[in-house]
């Protein structure tokens, strides 16, 4: 059986944390359906002085508190008015970190995520990390749970046998040249965003402007 990822996984810097779950397998239980998926793309965000991370404010807000709580928390935000985005909270407690899961390659609870998203084509389920969310039926209503207490539970998967690939980060305005971006190469579940700068997009309070 696959040991579950817990706190002391989570409490390191996000660009150990990124590209350590690639391969891992992300489980939700949600509205009654348990869902999977083996996780094949994720970015890290650091702290105030990363230019493209919710911490890069003038401190703790209401929006980027969970950012600063106990590592192995989802944080969970909604952007453009459509999408809900997952993250996990890293770094030890009080210090800000996250890691944004980007991509999922769907294992189990299919059926339900094509309820879920509208979709029948299976690699246009969980490609992105709005559309992932949406698959996996979370909220608003999840931010600030805890991994295995809540809805989602990560566990440690197999070594990956794809080639782990790093680029810039995808839909920022600022920070997006930072190569904090991690992927299995030639999986094609990995999300189709583009690097470089957002493309004329509605800015939040910082950098992160939306669908990454």
């Amino acid at each position: 059986m696959l040991g579950e990822l817990g706190e002391e996984f989570f409490a390191r810097d996000p660009r150990e944390v990124a590209p350590g779950l690639l391969g891992a397998v992300l489980v939700c239980r949600k509205g009654g359906a348990t869902v999977a998926g083996r996780i094949v793309e994720a970015e890290a965000y650091l702290g105030a002085d990363d230019p493209g991370s919710h911490a890069s404010t003038k401190g703790i807000t209401l929006r980027n508190a969970v950012m600063y709580g106990p590592p192995g928390h989802l944080y969970v935000y909604f952007t453009y008015g459509s999408h809900h985005m997952l993250n996990i909270v890293c770094e030890p407690h009080e210090t800000a970190g996250a890691v944004l899961i980007r991509a999922l390659e769907p294992l189990l609870g299919i059926e339900e995520m094509r309820h879920r998203r509208g979709k029948k084509s299976l690699l246009e389920l969980c490609n992105g990390p709005g559309k992932l969310a949406e698959a996996l039926g979370l909220d608003l209503s999840d931010n600030g749970s805890r991994l295995g207490r809540g809805p989602v539970r990560i566990l440690a998967g197999s070594p990956v046998t794809e080639r782990v690939a790093v680029s810039g980060r995808v839909g920022l305005s600022v920070g997006h040249e930072l190569h904090l971006r991690y992927f299995l190469e030639g999986n094609t579940h990995v999300s189709k965003g583009r690097t470089g700068p957002a493309r004329s997009r509605r800015r939040t309070e910082t950098g992160r402007d939306g669908p990454k």
